[in-house]
């Protein structure tokens, strides 16, 4: 690691997973219980695709280890949240499930609420740090897409660094253009490269007979490496292949980063609000360059990343003219940093 350079997927996922636990689970835990929970779901999430042998120091073994620990402390988090009385305090997305389940006659078991704490906090954490890593990779490749962000903020009036606090999800839809550029980040390197669904009725395919109750795996990777509604190359990188008038930007299961059907991704939307802000962010404070020789090795499982680590950055405060703002306001949002 170059000095001074930021290691981006390690710091995504400090930053999602903070988002995460406090947004999706309302945990408020000091830093060292942060760091140590965030380490468990790495350990569970780097074991998922294990060989199935139950022995020591085996990837199984330390999958198994880390889920324990895991519903151990959501159990715990849970017990608090069941022993609250006031109503108002219910505003995470655990408490909107627990609470949904009761309004439909339903009370979940300590094992499924558990289950579902970790589902949440995974969904968020690791997806949407690989997407924002790729977001950060793709836009670095991209100069040009970087100054159209930033002309569209101007357009906005939403280019300062102190505006972040006033920005609205009614302000987020106006920026189409950055809406684009998020659709375009998760179709080039979606997180996820696919998902499995059970066949709920015998159907062919191609020529292939594929019975009721099979397990079938649709890749997302390669729908949208070879969607034919797609103008220019799927390679290429053209956020306005999802602009109003060209057929990308329409139809159901050519573009399905968060999975399509009956369920898709719940997380879908925070997933895209938390990429929208982390772009505003970086484009209207910072410019971004290598600190390697070259661009990093991505894997692809169990979710998109950079190698080792290998997206070393050096990051820079923007000048005023750079940023596009006056300086006594680019000074004063400084100022409040």
């Amino acid at each position: 690691m170059e000095p001074g350079s930021i290691a981006v997927y390690s710091s995504a996922k400090t930053l999602t997973f903070r988002i995460a636990a406090r947004i999706l689970l309302g945990l408020r835990l000091d830093e060292k219980q942060f760091k140590d929970l965030a380490k468990t779901f790495e350990q569970l999430v780097e074991n998922l695709f294990s060989l199935p042998l139950n022995l020591p120091f085996s990837g199984l073994r330390k999958g198994i280890k880390a889920r324990d620990m895991l519903h151990k402390f959501m159990e715990k988090a849970i017990q608090e949240k069941l022993q609250r009385n006031n109503p108002e305090d219910h505003s995470d997305a655990l408490d909107f499930i627990m609470n949904g389940a009761k309004e439909h006659g339903k009370e979940l078991t300590m094992q499924e609420l558990k289950e579902s704490a970790i589902e949440l906090i995974f969904a968020a954490f690791f997806t949407t740090a690989s997407a924002s890593t790729s977001l950060i990779l793709l836009l670095l490749k991209h100069p040009s897409v970087i100054e159209k962000i930033r002309q569209e903020l101007i357009s906005h009036e939403l280019q300062s660094c102190h505006c972040a606090s006033d920005i609205s999800l009614e302000k987020l839809s106006r920026l189409r253009y950055l809406d684009c550029v998020i659709k375009e980040v998760l179709r080039v390197l979606p997180p996820v490269s696919g998902g499995y669904r059970t066949a709920l009725q015998t159907f062919e395919l191609d020529g292939y007979q594929i019975p009721k109750g099979w397990s079938v795996m649709y890749s997302i990777r390669d729908t949208h490496e070879t969607a034919a509604v797609y103008q220019s190359p799927p390679s290429s990188f053209d956020p306005d292949r999802f602009g109003a008038g060209r057929p990308e930007a329409a139809g159901r299961f050519h573009y399905i980063p968060f999975g399509g059907g009956a369920r898709r991704c719940i997380g879908k939307e925070l997933a895209q609000t938390i990429l929208k802000l982390l772009a505003i962010e970086l484009v209207s404070t910072a410019r971004w360059e290598l600190a390697t020789p070259g661009y990093p090795t991505m894997q692809t499982v169990p979710i998109v990343h950079p190698v080792d680590d290998g997206l070393q950055l050096y990051f820079h405060p923007l000048q005023p003219s750079q940023a596009g703002l006056p300086e006594r306001e680019f000074l004063g949002a400084a100022a409040g940093l």
